[in-house]
């Protein structure tokens, strides 16, 4: 029954159930060297140096959705979308550059996809040095 949702017809969790997952996203987050969190609003930003790997997103610009933003390699973001769409969106403003949202208030959260893409996207734009230390403790 979940095949053909659209985005805004997706049962979305309750917000207790969301600030538990904001909550674990942070966590992982902050494993990472030299990570930092910043919050904006109901959205947080998640850097290394400056430069951000990551956010969270809550309803950004009135879409409904909760979410992370990640860089992906080039031209994985659109494999990632096409591949579920019901899951990944291309952010606006930066979709065209290389992010990917991964929908968080969706029942089903696969956490070792979601590390995964934080991580890939930590080691995108971490120095080279930071980013073989998450090399190291992935493996």
């Amino acid at each position: 029954a979940a095949t053909g949702l659209s985005a805004g017809t997706a049962r979305v969790l309750a917000v207790d159930d969301l600030q538990a997952r904001r909550d674990r996203l942070v966590r992982f987050c902050r494993t990472l060297p030299e990570a930092t969190v910043t919050a904006h609003d109901q959205h947080l930003g998640f850097q290394v140096r400056g430069r951000t790997f990551a956010w969270y997103v809550d309803d950004e610009h009135g879409d409904g959705r909760v979410a992370v933003l990640c860089k992906t390699p080039q031209g994985e973001n659109t494999g990632l979308v096409a591949s579920d769409p019901h899951r990944f969106y291309l952010p606006r403003y930066v979709g065209n550059r290389g992010w990917v949202g991964l929908r968080l208030d969706l029942q089903d959260v696969d956490w070792g996809e979601v590390a995964e893409l934080v991580a890939d996207s930590y080691r995108l734009v971490a120095p080279r040095r930071l980013a073989g230390l998450v090399d190291q403790s992935l493996a």
